[in-house]
């Protein structure tokens, strides 16, 4: 019985490890987050601001994003915060989604904009020739765990 439980626990304690590793690493690997002057003067005026918010239907708390969310011609901007992960990318939907179900449904519809790095604001260029008037919303999605992180509509 004593070497089951002693293969137990540590088991036990190398899959807790693993998570905490998971949760952790983009933590200590992320790049310093953009100042909020750095987001105000190193892009022109929005056209479009939405919010973040922690109580969408698959948010929760591992999994969510809280903040003013800026979209120009140029760029996506959050002043901010979101829950620390990896592998998060930026989208653009034509319809506002709010779970992971309904993410994968309009995937196919999505632009992917790019990385996001940091989860204490960020700024995410939006690439040559997109025009985010032909979208509505902005979500953050964990590409590796197929997660929802959160959405904001902004027109």
């Amino acid at each position: 019985m004593k070497p089951l439980l002693l293969i137990a626990s540590h088991l036990l304690t190398l899959a807790l490890g693993f998570a905490l590793g998971v949760y952790v690493l983009p933590i200590l690997i992320a790049p310093d987050a953009p100042t909020l002057q750095q987001i105000q003067s190193g892009l022109p005026a929005a056209q479009w601001t939405a919010t973040f918010r922690r109580d969408l239907k698959d948010s929760d708390a591992l999994h969510w994003g809280e903040g003013a969310v800026s979209i120009s011609p140029q760029a996506v901007s959050l002043v901010g915060k979101l829950a620390p992960g990896p592998d998060y990318k930026l989208y653009l939907s034509p319809e506002f989604v709010e779970t992971e179900a309904d993410f994968k449904r309009l995937k196919p519809q999505m632009l992917r904009v790019g990385d996001v790095k940091t989860f204490n604001n960020f700024i995410v260029p939006l690439p040559q020739g997109v025009d985010p008037a032909k979208f509505n919303t902005v979500i953050v999605w964990c590409e590796t765990f197929s997660e929802f992180i959160t959405a904001a509509k902004y027109q």
